[in-house]
């Protein structure tokens, strides 16, 4: 890589920087006007629900609600663009730091095609790596949330056999200690039946051994990724 081919990347990835400080910048007052807003809804819903005569008070109410609802789908779409910008400069200063053992080798005429292909190399990978994140999240909440629900329904259902036998009169209470051991039993059926454990802790495995490999990449610490030893450019290629 050239100097001016490095100094151009540098040059890119501190625009790239401002332009992210900059949207970071402007998140913070408009979550903080999402709060208030959601804040003067709520006090002027209780104040309606208070005095229901005041035609100006459901008035306000709506204003507010709409305004949070503004605010937040704002919000929530700077912050998915500022996410998607931390993410690609992260990969340029990732690819930059893999490149940076070739500047100090030798000189490539084809770094420029490296650099873009490293830079692809790594996006393919992040983009396996925030999968399977995913994933990982999603299987470890549900399986989470089943866990909890049947500790819950089990531990409800003994209270709920005294309840009705304290002959409250309440129709719907006879029926509370036959349905929640039939939803705790079912919920219980799907954590066994469903390998949502298995897949949170696999997922898991396969997220630490990408970001391993990754960064085996990125500093070459292992031969088959020093195509930069390589002094054959037909051999270099075929890596």
């Amino acid at each position: 890589m050239t100097s001016s081919e490095m100094m151009s990347n540098e040059q890119n990835i501190r625009t790239e920087s401002l332009k992210k400080s900059s949207i970071k910048g402007i998140i913070l007052p408009l979550k903080v006007l999402e709060d208030l807003s959601l804040a003067a809804a709520i006090g002027l819903s209780i104040t309606a629900f208070v005095f229901p005569g005041y035609f100006r008070l459901i008035v306000a109410v709506a204003i507010a609600v709409g305004l949070f609802v503004f605010m937040f789908l704002v919000n929530l779409q700077l912050e998915t663009n500022y996410a998607k910008e931390a993410k690609d400069l992260n990969l340029k200063n990732k690819a930059i730091l893999c490149n940076s053992c070739v500047s100090e080798t030798q000189e490539f005429p084809e770094n420029s095609q490296v650099t873009r292909v490293v830079e692809k190399a790594l996006q393919y990978s992040q983009e396996l790596i925030d999968e399977y994140k995913k994933t990982r999240g999603l299987a470890r909440n549900i399986y989470y949330v089943l866990q909890l629900g049947t500790i819950v329904l089990s531990g409800v259902t003994p209270i709920l056999v005294l309840v009705d036998k304290s002959e409250t009169g309440s129709v719907w209470l006879k029926w509370l200690p036959v349905i929640c051991p039939a939803i705790a039993s079912i919920v219980a059926s799907m954590v066994t039946s469903f390998p949502f454990q298995e897949n949170w802790i696999s997922a898991n495995r396969v997220v630490e051994l990408l970001e391993a490999e990754q960064e085996k990449f990125i500093l070459g610490t292992t031969p088959a990724y020093r195509y930069y030893d390589i002094a054959d450019p037909a051999e270099r290629e075929k890596l």
